[in-house]
């Protein structure tokens, strides 16, 4: 009997072992490591202490609020892998509910815990970490008001909205998540139930809209209050007009000559990156200053005037915006592993870990072009119903599907690194699929094989 509850449990201790093992082996090989971006985070993280004196709208607060607990980089490195650990065994949970085997969620778990796209982002000081658990746990959280009972199903919704607009918080990208989930979990009922429109949307989940939405709206709303507030923009950053260039920018000689000042700087700025890089991706933040004295705007007076040009070149130029927004949604496919092999404290560790990431990114990659072919499949009912797939992987590729969408909108710099947060799902995703195909074809050719088949052979 013993010998048995240890069979049961050996999964989990051996995903725990380790996710800990590795992230003690993390811990002493790669030393915690600041980016240009870290310095916007953390000078948020000090107004937050000072009680929002100076705070610059730049970020919103999630992350920043991060730094301000824990403190020193050297704290919030062990954070950030205890972060790591505790996303491993939402994984856990999640493989082992969905197929009932401690084994899938070994599988899931690890999934997670080796891919070194996600591991390196726990010794980075930016906001990937923190945003892929909040991400997880909402996306858990899904799962289980899938599980709940009907008077349950309220606090999951409640707990879904909080935890999707902490992801919101971290990273803006994330903001439509509980809103999306509120209302895909609302109607889950509806789709593809009995009965005409009518009889179906009265089986509307109404608590779990309103309980995720309303959980969602006071955090969001009092956050872009405050931002109000304090910039008179609507928003829950300063930012918007520095986003949207980074599609605009690519047609900005269109920009009308009232604003010459203000194009002739930023095109400077922008062949030059083009001509280095290829790209005109973040020249806007070498452009920022010149443009402050050419133009005489303030830095958010100039975030304003630059989301008004964009909007009017998008109106005036939809094709162009469309062009850059697909090229922006084809990059998030990318599946980056980002790290520095210089910060390894021992040289030795670097063609091992090199040949490992160029492996996992081309399977990663792989996964993901196999994600944008397949998943469209789970539309089709009667595909869905002989592979026996849960509808929660359906779920999860819709939400996968709006995000990637979402994501090229507003923003088009970093594409690549706004999958981080939501690679281990893709790959859940296809864990999910391949034991579904693995089982489906078993079953068939066990059918074939069977001794009433064979006699109906030899007759």
């Amino acid at each position: 009997m013993a010998r048995s509850s240890f069979t049961r449990f050996l999964p989990f201790i051996l995903t725990l072992a380790i996710a800990l093992g590795i992230r003690v082996w993390l811990w002493r090989v790669y030393p915690v490591r600041a980016f240009s971006d870290t310095g916007a985070y953390r000078r948020a993280a000090q107004s937050i202490l000072n009680g929002w004196e100076n705070y610059d709208g730049v970020r919103t607060p999630g992350y920043p609020a991060f730094l301000a607990l824990w403190g020193s980089d050297g704290r919030v490195y062990l954070a950030q892998l205890g972060l790591g650990l505790l996303t491993t065994l939402l994984f856990f949970y999640l493989g082992w509910r969905l197929w009932r085997s401690p084994l899938a969620g070994m599988i899931a778990a690890l999934a997670h815990t080796l891919n070194l796209g996600q591991l390196f982002f726990e010794a980075h000081l930016l906001s990937e970490t923190l945003a892929t658990f909040w991400v997880v746990l909402t996306l858990t959280l899904a799962w289980v008001w899938l599980e709940a009972s009907p008077r349950g199903r309220s606090w999951a919704a409640a707990g879904l909205g909080l935890s999707g607009a902490m992801a919101g918080l971290t990273r803006p990208l994330f903001l439509f998540l509980p809103f999306w989930l509120g209302l895909a979990l609302a109607a889950w009922p509806v789709i593809g139930g009995p009965g005409g429109l009518g009889r179906r949307l009265r089986r509307l989940e109404w608590r779990t809209l309103l309980a995720a939405w309303f959980a969602a709206g006071v955090l969001v709303g009092a956050w872009m209050v405050f931002i109000h507030a304090r910039f008179g923009m609507w928003s829950v950053t300063t930012m918007t007009g520095y986003n949207l260039i980074q599609h605009t920018g690519y047609y900005f000689e269109y920009v009308p000559d009232d604003y010459a000042a203000l194009r002739d700087v930023y095109l400077r700025y922008r062949d030059a990156r083009i001509a280095q890089y290829g790209t005109q991706s973040n020249a806007i933040w070498q452009a920022i200053p010149e443009m402050m004295q050419a133009s005489g705007l303030g830095f958010y007076d100039l975030s304003r005037t630059l989301a008004r040009l964009s909007l009017q070149l998008i109106r005036e130029h939809p094709d162009l915006y469309l062009r850059y927004a697909l090229r922006g949604w084809w990059l998030f496919w990318r599946a980056p592993i980002i790290w520095v092999p210089a910060n390894l404290a021992d040289p030795a560790w670097q063609p091992w870990l090199s040949g490992l990431a160029w492996a996992e990114r081309a399977g990663l990659f792989g996964l993901n072009l196999l994600f944008i072919l397949i998943s469209p499949l789970m539309l089709v009912r009667r595909w869905r119903e002989r592979l026996a797939l849960p509808a929660y992987l359906g779920l999860l590729a819709a939400t996968l599907w709006v995000t990637s969408i979402l994501q090229t909108l507003p923003d088009h710099g970093d594409n690549p690194r706004f999958l981080i947060p939501m690679q281990s799902l893709v790959v859940l995703w296809g864990i999910g699929v391949a034991g579904a195909l693995y089982t489906f074809y078993r079953h068939r050719a066990a059918q074939s094989n069977s001794p009433h088949d064979l006699r109906s052979e030899v007759k």
